[in-house]
């Protein structure tokens, strides 16, 4: 009784099942949407309605979150997007996908790639390169807001400053360093 694709088969003819058991999956292949696991630490900020985008690998469409589930399994949250407009070529159920969802935007922004070990609303020590990137020396930074692989910038670096992104706690009792 449902227009579709024939996605999966649970019975054979003739068998015997118990009710409410899953005989078939159909599938409309025109009313897609994804389904993305974020970490539950990175979960903590998302509302319905939210704009995402999607990389099927053939494409990338947009979209936004329509359900976000309440409980996390196996450390993840189960997200799931509405697709809006035309789907790209090849998108089929169960495609493995990859997904964006814009928590915030923010304009005008001095940040860096996320630092090792660095916290949103924190102040840190980085290395920042000197003297032509021979030499680096320790400066107190003030960090804001943070996504994925970014953080922002509150105090204590200048546009163009560049600074040593990786893990240099074995070099905590040092304030200036040699670069060879």
């Amino acid at each position: 009784g449902m227009d579709g694709v024939l996605q999966e088969l649970d019975a054979d003819l003739g068998q015997e099942v118990q009710p409410g058991a899953t005989l078939a999956k159909v599938v409309d292949p025109s009313k897609l949407w994804a389904e993305l696991n974020i970490p539950e630490t990175e979960a903590k900020d998302l509302l319905l309605g939210q704009t995402a985008s999607v990389d099927t690998h053939n494409g990338i469409i947009g979209g936004h979150v329509i359900r976000i589930n309440p409980a996390p399994v196996n450390g993840t949250v189960a997200v799931d997007v509405s697709l809006d407009g035309t789907l790209p070529k090849g998108a089929r159920p169960n495609l493995s996908v990859e997904g964006t969802i814009l928590i915030e935007k923010l304009t005008n922004v001095l940040y860096v790639g996320r630092p090792v070990h660095a916290e949103p609303e924190s102040t840190i020590g980085l290395f920042k390169l000197v003297d032509g990137g021979k030499e680096a020396v320790r400066v107190q930074v003030k960090l804001g807001k943070s996504s994925v692989n970014t953080i922002q910038i509150l105090g204590g670096l200048n546009v163009g400053d560049e600074v040593i992104l990786s893990d240099m706690s074995r070099w905590d009792g040092f304030d200036r360093i040699r670069l060879e």
